[in-house]
């Protein structure tokens, strides 16, 4: 678990006095590892990258007032992007509640909309029962964070209390078996198709069904695409990858989905970031939506052909079983080659002897990274180079804020991913707006020994929202430059990390080899250029063939 004690979760730090070691205990022995986060906020990243790397439930910890209101933007960033966190806060003594109490918050009234549930156990006894619904909740159907908020006089008393082996809650239960008569359907559909797409979304990897996603794109000769939450669902070196589609999809990508007769689209809720202007998506395509979550199926997108609420896996383990025997796929021949053509990469951006190209630097880690390393990003241009240039082969090794766009994600997901998979590199590509806005993460990650490596593409800029006004507001930049504070190799070292600055691709290689040999946290900065784009781009209000691409 990653948090912050204080005065309203004190009880809960003092029990955990007698259950854990806070000498770093392997994760594979009895007890319990609390991880000392420097800001709550990162304490949810934390536990949020833990969950995407593991697929297990990840816990994060604040006390009340302060300390739960920083979890929220962590909790939000979860929510969106479907990830399992549960979040235990403290809370001022029940007989304070409402009357304005030091560090009191309406934690349960600002949680509501950004969690799947929570609770406000306000009896001893109810306790254990809302812990474990919370784990159930959390880790069941669509992915959620579910937030736990302790009163600090609870915490306290004692009582004889049962402790239930399950819990349940009328009308919420598991997925059901995927309907066969829309499986039959769906299955003559992409039969009779003869353009046919799938598009991957982040419920793909949720649902683990990377493998089921993969054959049956292969029986069906079927090209896929992914939305930027699925990238990772389908191995981006396959011959039928497409890469991702949307604002920073390729261009052939977003120009090609339109073409298609048949999109099934699975996991994937269909945000304006993958679709462009929803009145110009797909107008001539039979849409076929399968959701774990009833709400996403027609919220952002009515026109549908086709849908069925199910889990991710089971429906393509089902529709792969209705068509393997009616199809060979040698008739989509033309429609594969048209496909992968797409795939050609963009044209290397070489440094002008003062900068390297951020394109060159993703690509190049690309290349030098095994493909089980894991890699996070923060928010910005860098993103949008990963989506673009990084392949990702092997699954949850790529974890992005996706539908939040939270800055200071990446290198406290990248801590919390490191807990789950010490046996692999860890890597967040960062952007030096983003990194400076939870780089305090640096003392958890040396005084924890949790070694990852932060490479930042600093153009002393917020160089998306400069990108942006470059574009649309003639180059009018408005509170966007962040000049040369601070030195990042020296703010490494004063934390205990090692910092590099690197100006030529071989210094980068490198450095790089070097950070995945060292037991310590490497910061590597990385110079370009501050009027470096990302191209191509979906401009406000345009559809998927009307990108910017120079």
């Amino acid at each position: 678990m990653f948090g912050i004690p204080g005065g309203a979760n004190m009880p809960i730090y003092d029990a955990l006095y007698d259950q854990q070691s806070f000498q770093y205990t392997p994760l594979n022995e009895r007890g319990i590892r609390h991880i000392l986060a420097r800001h709550e906020q990162s304490a949810a990243h934390m536990a949020d990258g833990y969950a995407r790397a593991s697929g297990k439930v990840g816990v994060c910890m604040g006390t009340s007032g302060p300390g739960a209101t920083n979890l929220m933007t962590g909790l939000a960033t979860a929510y969106m992007d479907s990830s399992p966190v549960v979040a235990i806060t403290g809370q001022v003594p029940s007989s304070v509640i409402g009357t304005d109490g030091f560090q009191e918050t309406d934690v349960v009234g600002m949680a509501t909309s950004i969690t799947k549930y929570t609770f406000q156990p306000l009896r001893v006894e109810d306790v254990p029962y809302s812990v474990k619904a919370a784990f159930y909740l959390a880790a069941t159907r669509r992915p959620q964070p579910v937030l736990v908020d302790l009163p600090k006089d609870v915490q306290q008393m004692e009582d004889d209390i049962e402790f239930p082996q399950s819990v349940d809650f009328p009308n919420y239960g598991p997925l059901p078996e995927p309907d066969p008569t829309i499986l039959k359907t769906i299955a003559r559909m992409i039969l009779e198709s003869q353009h046919p797409v799938i598009l991957g979304g982040g419920g793909v990897k949720a649902a683990n069904a990377y493998l089921e996603l993969r054959a049956l794109a292969e029986l069906l000769f079927a090209p896929v695409a992914t939305s930027f939450m699925g990238k990772g669902a389908f191995p981006e070196n396959h011959p039928l990858s497409l890469g991702c589609m949307g604002m920073h999809g390729s261009e052939r990508t977003n120009k090609l989905i339109p073409e298609c007769d048949v999109l099934l689209v699975v996991g994937s809720r269909l945000s304006d970031r993958t679709t462009g202007k929803i009145e110009k998506f797909c107008p001539n395509t039979k849409i076929i939506h399968i959701d774990a979550d009833k709400a996403e199926i027609g919220k952002n997108f009515k026109p549908l052909v086709l849908s069925l609420v199910a889990d991710a896996k089971k429906a393509l383990v089902a529709i792969t079983k209705e068509v393997e025997a009616g199809m060979l796929g040698r008739h989509r021949e033309a429609w594969v080659k048209k496909a992968q053509e797409v795939s050609v990469a963009t044209p290397a951006l070489d440094g002008n002897g003062t900068y390297l190209s951020g394109v060159e630097t993703v690509k190049m880690l690309r290349r030098i990274l095994p493909p089980k390393a894991i890699v996070t990003t923060e928010v910005g241009q860098h993103q949008m180079w990963c989506e673009q240039h990084f392949q990702v082969i092997e699954p949850r090794t790529f974890f992005s804020s996706g539908g939040l766009g939270t800055m200071g994600f990446g290198f406290p997901a990248a801590i919390g991913a490191k807990i789950a998979r010490p046996d692999v590199p860890v890597f967040d590509i960062a952007g030096d707006g983003s990194f400076a806005m939870t780089e305090n993460s640096l003392a958890t990650s040396v005084e924890e020994d949790i070694p990852v490596t932060v490479v930042i593409l600093n153009n002393r800029m917020l160089g998306m929202v400069a990108q942006w006004q470059r574009h649309f507001y003639n180059s009018r930049y408005s509170a966007v430059r962040l000049g040369n504070s601070p030195d990042f190799v020296k703010l490494a070292e004063a934390y205990g990390a090692e910092g590099a600055r690197v100006e030529t691709i071989p210094e980068l290689e490198t450095a790089v080899g070097r950070a995945m040999r060292s037991h310590v946290t490497t910061v590597i900065e990385v110079p370009i250029s501050p009027e470096e784009n990302v191209l191509p781009m979906l401009p406000p209000g345009a559809g998927l063939k009307e990108m910017i691409v120079g």
